[in-house]
């Protein structure tokens, strides 16, 4: 292997058992001070990435996300949140995860491993040249992930990464590479920790920027978030206020009736 696994090296740290609970938490905490530093380093990285997106997806192409263990489940959590925040359909953002969907509560044994599942996985969707797939991997030399990358690169899809370790196996099979690398772990080799939350942060930043540049908010908005408890309802019901300047019960009978903020903005008489 021609790089250095980063997120595997030894701990700056030893002796953790001795320390007391308070040491603990604050090196931890130390540790993940170091996770926006490295982050706003790939901005540019990021940036090119997103362009590609936006320009597949305001073309009715997919946005995929895929990876196994804790990589897996942020890009399963950052899909699943994009219907209801930004009220898209579900089938825009898809989240994949090696050993399917009992992987993302159970340990699926080996499921990382396999070099032809990922492809699998895309086909299942009828992955095609209008999509984009990211692979999630902070090791960067997970199978399941670059095995798939390598058939999208073979189908003219464009691919792109989210890894923790430079010039990994993955990062030069994507096209579009995102590197963060955030250094050893606080518990050695435990990448569900600093390489997570940069990879998180990434997620959020990609999904976000990408709705924003899409037209799904307004000012700084939830515009077309979805009504799916009495919270959002009230939050929805104070945007009209705020908006259109009006009462609480007229506003969230707009709010109920349109059944979005936007639409109720829109169709709200002399607006």
């Amino acid at each position: 292997m021609d790089f250095i696994k980063t997120t595997e090296q030894d701990s700056k740290y030893n002796n953790l058992e001795k320390m007391s609970l308070n040491d603990i938490l604050v090196n931890i905490n130390n540790e993940d001070h170091l996770v926006p530093q490295a982050v706003k380093k790939a901005i540019p990285q990021i940036e090119k990435l997103t362009e590609q997106i936006i320009v597949k997806l305001k073309s009715s192409g997919r946005l995929f996300y895929m990876g196994a263990g804790t990589s897996g489940r942020l890009g399963v959590v950052d899909a699943s949140e994009c219907p209801p925040t930004f009220g898209v359909s579900y089938d825009l953002v898809i989240g994949l995860i090696a050993g399917g969907e009992n992987a993302i509560r159970k340990a699926v044994e080996n499921a990382e491993d396999s070099k032809t599942q990922g492809w699998l996985d895309l086909q299942e969707y009828n992955i095609s040249d209008k999509d984009v797939v990211i692979g999630i991997a902070a090791s960067g030399t997970t199978p399941y992930v670059i095995s798939a990358l390598v058939k999208c690169n073979q189908n003219n899809i464009i691919t792109g990464c989210i890894t923790c370790n430079e010039s990994s196996p993955l990062a030069k099979i994507a096209q579009y590479p995102i590197e963060v690398t955030v250094g050893s772990e606080f518990l050695t080799g435990s990448s569900r920790m600093k390489a997570g939350t940069a990879q998180k942060l990434v997620l959020n930043m990609i999904s976000t920027s990408t709705m924003i540049q899409l037209g799904k908010v307004k000012g700084n908005k939830m515009v077309d978030m979805q009504l799916s408890n009495s919270k959002l309802i009230q939050r929805g019901t104070k945007m009209i206020v705020d908006e259109l300047n009006i009462p609480d019960t007229e506003a969230k009978q707009l709010l109920l009736k349109h059944k979005n903020v936007r639409n109720a903005i829109n169709n709200y008489n002399g607006y």
